[in-house]
């Protein structure tokens, strides 16, 4: 194939397996163009591509354009002048009553660190309207859905609320029990992945493009993706790891969850292989305050990320969370076992790391608005309570902001 080189490894091999098994079904591709005349550009690829391609839209954030072609298109695609890379447009995954305390967003919230103020988007399957966002105050600004277009908020799988309640959650239904570090933070909620928790790279980037444009509208500061795919490639080769370093200079801290797939080296989920974004891998507390007793999870992935970077940034509690269930959504029905009276449930994964994370980057920048995202990630590093681990493995340490009470 001609201008093999504007295809990234990924997309290559996907295609020589559909040449092995004769395939002619269309492959989900982000093209990347040059220069500031994408929109030209993709009108004039798909004009000519015809009914060899189905349009899914232009990526204004990164300059790309998603589209469905046949693999035999990609020829023509890699022939256009202005065109400098192909991305394969892969699907991404789902990957506190002692939580909160033991990275000291209690003792932060004494202080009045709670978030107020403060807009996090929670980049997953949805959030649906449960009281611990909701009551006394709804808490819930905005809601937009890349799935099924719905405009009011709601979750079929359950693992974004959780996510949500992981990092602003006020405990109303269980008298403070179960409570965010971010209690009084508003909830911004994008549900890029569907009812099964799956999404594509080209649906998250216009997620995070939405929050990108609509940051000041709804004071989003923190942008947190509990989900990930298997790192094929380094982040320049990443149209999501891309799209995140884009947020990340537009101002919005970025928290994305390292992945589940400890304890083997170079085993950094995509999208946290960005060097902008803080990758946050698991601890389990032991369900103590004390952080001294704390183990990183077996779980847990470990680095180098793809590329060379150390990751994680960060360690957070991720195992034997309790947050919010969503009654009727898919873990609700599946995990039954892991109830926690009626309106609870316990989990555990990098998933609900990054959450916590996000939840007290909020008491952050509440206390002190003026904070970049290196600013806040280079606070977050420096405080962070070393377990005496590799960096690979532990990155800084764990989280601790102890320092703003």
């Amino acid at each position: 194939m001609k201008k093999r080189r504007e295809m990234t490894p990924s997309l290559y091999q996907a295609v020589l397996r559909r040449r092995k098994r004769k395939s002619k079904a269309f492959l989900p591709v982000i093209v990347q163009f040059t220069g500031k005349t994408h929109k030209k550009s993709a009108d004039q690829l798909q004009k000519k591509l015809g009914r060899k391609c189905r349009n899914k839209g232009r990526l204004k954030l990164i300059g790309g354009w998603a589209v469905r072609v046949s693999p035999a298109s990609l020829q023509t695609i890699c022939a256009h002048k202005r065109v400098t890379k192909v991305y394969l447009d892969r699907r991404n995954r789902t990957n506190l009553n002692v939580a909160t305390p033991a990275v000291g967003a209690a003792e932060a919230q004494k202080s009045g660190a709670t978030g107020k103020g403060v807009g996090i988007a929670i980049l997953d399957t949805g959030v649906a309207p449960r009281a611990d966002l909701t009551r006394p105050a709804n808490r819930i600004a905005a809601f937009k859905d890349f799935i099924n277009g719905r405009t009011k908020p709601y979750d079929d799988n359950g693992h974004g609320t959780h996510v949500a309640g992981d990092a602003a959650g006020n405990g109303f239904s269980s008298g403070g029990t179960y409570k965010g570090p971010a209690p009084e933070a508003k909830i911004i909620g994008v549900k890029v992945l569907d009812s099964e928790g799956s999404g594509y790279d080209s649906t998250i980037i216009r997620g995070i493009e939405w929050c990108v444009a609509n940051r000041k509208r709804y004071g989003i500061r923190v942008l947190n993706l509990s989900l990930g795919k298997p790192a094929l490639e380094p982040c320049a080769n990443d149209p999501l790891c891309r799209a995140i370093n884009a947020a990340v200079k537009a101002g919005i801290v970025v928290t994305v969850a390292a992945g589940n797939e400890g304890p083997g080296r170079e085993t950094i989920s995509s999208p946290g292989t960005s060097p902008d974004a803080i990758t946050v891998g698991a601890v389990n507390d032991q369900g103590s305050v004390r952080q001294s007793d704390d183990r990183v999870a077996a779980y847990s992935s470990r680095g180098p990320a793809a590329g060379g970077l150390t990751k994680p940034d960060l360690l957070a509690p991720g195992s034997n969370i309790v947050s919010i269930n969503v009654p009727g959504s898919v873990l609700d029905q599946t995990l039954p076992q892991n109830k926690v009276g009626a309106n609870y449930i316990r989990m555990s994964g990098t998933s609900f790391a990054a959450p916590i994370t996000a939840g007290t980057v909020a008491q952050m920048l509440q206390k002190r608005p003026g904070l970049t995202p290196s600013q806040v990630k280079q606070l977050l590093k420096r405080n962070a309570f070393s377990l005496k681990l590799p960096a690979n493995t532990q990155g800084s340490g764990e989280l601790n902001v102890r320092f703003l009470k």
